[in-house]
C-alpha cells in the first residue's frame, strides 16, 4: 500500500479522525473500513509519522480539498472547509459529524480573531453552534463581542443562544449581548411590540454590524430540533410543511428555492433581519445527511459565503450542486 498516493493519505487522515477525534478504537475502526486490527495500528503510527496527527488533527486531505473547492465553485462560495467523511449514516453519525464541524468551525473562528483591530461576531443558535462553542479554546481577545442573532429558548438548553455568546466570551475575555426575546412569540401584533422595544432595537443594531456571523441551519420537519424540542407544536409544523417549508435558518422559513415561505411563523420569530446580512460575511455550519434537502435551501438564498461541512453531506450535496459560473 502506497501511503503517498492521494487516495491512501485520505484513508490516514479519515482513520485518524475516527480514532482520535470521533473516540472509536481500534477493532470499531477495523470493522467499518473493513481493515484488519493490525492494519490499523500501523497507519495509526504512520498517520503520525507523516505529521497527520498533532496536537490537534489536520483534517485536509486531497480528497477534503477538493470538495470543498468544487462547492466552493458551485455555489459561489468564498471558503468551503470539509471534514473527513464517515461513511455512514444515523444518529450517532450525526452527532459525530456535528463535532467534527464544531471543531473545524472553531479553528476558524479562532484564526479569525487573530487581528488586533476590535470583532464583533454574530450567532445563530443550535446543537452544532455549541459544537462549536464546546470545541473553542480559551483564546486572548478582549475586544471582541458575541451578539445573539435570535431570541432564546424557553428553557435550559446546550444550545441555547444566551448561554453560547457568554461561554465564547468568557473563553475570551471579551463582552456577550443578548437578544432579550424568546425564539417565537404568540402572535404577530406581540412582534410588532417586542421588536419596538429599546434594549431589542440596541442588539438588533449590534448584530446588525457585526463583522461577520456564524449559523447553523435546521430541516422543517417532525424530526426537526425546534418540533422535537417543543419550540413549534403540530399545528405549526403542519403549517410550514403545507407552506413548502423544507428547512430555516435564524429563526426563518424557506421552501426547496431559498424562498421565504408564506407562514405566520415568519413574522412570530424575532431576529436579526436577513437583509441586514445579505452580502456580508456569513460561515454557515452543516452536520448530518438528513439536511441535504435543508442546506441546498439555505445555499439558494445567497445570504451564506463561507461553509463548513461534514464529509458524508458534502459528498451528497455535490451532484445537486449548480454548474459553476464561466
Amino acid at each position: 500500500m502506497d501511503m503517498n498516493a492521494p487516495g491512501e493519505e485520505s484513508l490516514l487522515v479519515r482513520l485518524a479522525w475516527l480514532y482520535y477525534v470521533a473516540g472509536l478504537n481500534q477493532e470499531e475502526i477495523a470493522r467499518r473500513l473493513q481493515l484488519s486490527r493490525f492494519k490499523v495500528t500501523r497507519m495509526l503510527a504512520q498517520a503520525r509519522e507523516k505529521g497527520i496527527v498533532k496536537i490537534s488533527l489536520d483534517q485536509r486531505s486531497s480528497e477534503t480539498l477538493d470538495l470543498g473547492h468544487q462547492l466552493s465553485e458551485s455555489f459561489g462560495l468564498t471558503e468551503c472547509i470539509v471534514t473527513p467523511p464517515l461513511g455512514s449514516e444515523g444518529d450517532e453519525v450525526d452527532a459525530t459529524a456535528r463535532r467534527a464541524v464544531g471543531i473545524a468551525a472553531a479553528a476558524l473562528l479562532g484564526r479569525r480573531l487573530q487581528t488586533p483591530h476590535p470583532v464583533t461576531v454574530g450567532l445563530s443558535w443550535g446543537r452544532t453552534v455549541a459544537s462549536l462553542v464546546a470545541a473553542f479554546p480559551a483564546t486572548s481577545k478582549p475586544d471582541v463581542r458575541f451578539v445573539s442573532l435570535m431570541g432564546s429558548l424557553s428553557r435550559t438548553a446546550r444550545s441555547n443562544p444566551f448561554d453560547m455568546v457568554h461561554a465564547l466570551a468568557q473563553a475570551c475575555g471579551g463582552e456577550a449581548y443578548v437578544l432579550p426575546t424568546p425564539y417565537l412569540v404568540d402572535s404577530e401584533s406581540d412582534f410588532d411590540v417586542v421588536m419596538n422595544q429599546s434594549i431589542v432595537r440596541e442588539a438588533l443594531a449590534i448584530g446588525s454590524g457585526a463583522d461577520f456571523y456564524i449559523s447553523s441551519f435546521g430541516v422543517c420537519s417532525r424530526e426537526s430540533f425546534i418540533y422535537d424540542y417543543g419550540l413549534i407544536g403540530d399545528a405549526e409544523i403542519d403549517e410550514l410543511i403545507n407552506a413548502g417549508a423544507v428547512g430555516d435558518m435564524l429563526g426563518k422559513f424557506f421552501d426547496a428555492e431559498g424562498n421565504l415561505v408564506a407562514s405566520s411563523l415568519n413574522r412570530r420569530t424575532p431576529s436579526v433581519s436577513l437583509e441586514a446580512i445579505r452580502d456580508r460575511d456569513l460561515v454557515l455550519l452543516a452536520a448530518g445527511l438528513s439536511k441535504s434537502e435543508a442546506l441546498r435551501a439555505v445555499l439558494r438564498t445567497g445570504l451564506v459565503n463561507r461553509l463548513v461541512i461534514d464529509g458524508d453531506l458534502a459528498r451528497s450535496l455535490l451532484p445537486h450542486a449548480p454548474a459553476p459560473s464561466a
